[in-house]
């Protein structure tokens, strides 16, 4: 679809182009902000959610069942969403084709805000019985779905125009949306756990989240489609093949490079959630640890994360994307074996296990968006973009909490971190079996 042909059929396009009405180029640092913002708003929707998996659906949907199993069902509709997520690239990819990106991200962020907003009004089980496990899982999955058509093809633009010798810095900078995300969601839930008495946190207090999530996601729904909506932006993503293909036939081209850059960033996306949404779990389920203290500590860590993805970005472009992502793989192997008991060891195990996974989280986080898509054919880079992202969500993080805590409360920490090694190993395999990575990215 042209420039020229792209329908804008939204209010939410039309204010969004007359904002950049003055005639002005778009400079490249606005391409990064809309990046940035985008995802730090979608990853904090994301960790709203993951901690009240942890701190509140246990008790308010499953309190029937005994905590562990509680959250580990709460776990299993947490993992929901990644199921969903492929679904929604196929819906949104369609959208995409028949009415262009303007209106396919508008509808996507306004149910992924609509989904998580309703998640604020939840019924409890003493309410609604199973009903509310029921709705829950509903409202996870139309997060899942609207993520899946949330891509935008910024980050992709923001790549293919990184100047030389800049490839890796460019790549790390929509992962800073991650830890930034995390730390907005934590402090403002350590706020709400020190501020109101426990009952009142959990009959509203955190249901607040969910509506700043909701405002966030307009805010951010602008952001994009200031830059997403422009002639200058419409022409250039066209130029740059950066059109959807349906996923039938991109799936059926393109299938080798879809799995191995699906499994390529698979310590890193497992790790993920080894620091983010495991160890709350763990600390709030079998330490005496307070949830406000570790949201603060879970904090710091995502700082030291921000700080380790802008060095990745540098250490991508002196020794190789190819390089830090086997480097940080083989760390992360190491990390596996010992750092998971720290989680045993105090309040200063803890810090330590986590500021040290949030080091090796952002060196290989930063690298691992997208290390493949160069490899996409120019009329598949865009579709086949998205849906290795969501695979590679799907395999290396949507059922990581609750495999991680199923096997670590079963038989130990020491199995959460041989669930760890695995997610290593499988980045290493992919590495050496792809020979082009290492001509695309080395």
């Amino acid at each position: 679809m042209s420039a020229d042909t792209a329908p804008t059929t939204t209010q939410a396009e039309r204010d969004a182009r007359a904002l950049h009405d003055d005639g002005h180029p778009i400079a490249p640092g606005e391409i990064a902000i809309g990046v940035v913002i985008g995802r730090t708003s979608e990853f904090f929707d994301f960790f709203v959610y993951a901690i009240a998996s942890v701190l509140v659906f246990p008790k308010l949907i499953f309190p029937q069942l005994d905590p562990l199993q509680g959250t580990l069902w709460s776990f299993a509709i947490f993992a929901l969403a990644f199921v969903a997520r492929p679904v929604g690239t196929v819906i949104f990819t369609a959208i995409d084709r028949a009415y262009g990106r303007g209106a396919k991200l508008t509808t996507a962020l306004f149910l992924l805000g609509g989904s998580t907003a309703a998640i604020a009004f939840l019924p409890g089980y003493e309410s609604i019985g199973i009903g509310a496990a029921l709705l829950l899982a509903l409202f996870r999955m139309g997060q899942g779905v609207a993520l899946g058509g949330s891509w935008d093809g910024l980050a992709s633009l923001l790549a293919i125009n990184a100047p030389a010798g800049k490839r890796g810095w460019y790549a790390m900078i929509p992962q800073l949306g991650a830890p930034l995300g995390l730390i907005v969601a934590s402090l403002l839930f350590m706020f709400l756990i020190s501020a109101l008495p426990a009952q009142d946190f959990l009959d509203w207090g955190w249901r607040y989240p969910f509506f700043v999530a909701f405002a966030i996601n307009v805010v951010a729904l602008f952001a994009r489609l200031r830059i997403v909506v422009t002639p200058e932006y419409a022409a250039l993503f066209e130029d740059k093949s950066l059109e959807p293909a349906p996923l039938t036939e991109t799936v059926r081209s393109e299938w080798k490079v879809i799995l191995t850059g699906a499994f390529a960033p698979l310590a890193s996306f497992a790790l993920f959630h080894m620091v983010t949404v495991f160890p709350l779990s763990w600390v709030f389920l079998f330490t005496e640890e307070t949830p406000a203290r570790f949201l603060m500590i879970e904090a710091v860590a995502a700082f030291v994360g921000v700080l380790a993805i802008i060095a990745s970005g540098r250490l991508a472009d002196s020794f190789g994307r190819r390089t830090v992502l086997g480097a940080t793989a083989a760390a992360i192997a190491a990390f596996s074996g010992f750092a998971p008991q720290l989680l045993d060891a105090g309040e200063a195990g803890e810090a330590v296990f986590m500021i040290l996974g949030f080091a090796l989280l952002g060196l290989s986080f930063g690298q691992s968006s997208g290390a493949l898509s160069s490899e996409f054919l120019p009329r598949h880079r865009y579709t086949g973009s998205a849906f290795t992202s969501d695979l590679a969500w799907l395999f290396g993080a949507g059922f990581a909490p609750m495999v991680a805590l199923w096997l670590s409360s079963s038989f130990g920490l020491i199995a959460a971190g041989g669930y760890l090694l695995s997610g290593a190993v499988g980045t290493l395999v992919a590495l050496w079996l792809n020979r082009e990575l290492a001509r695309t990215i080395g």
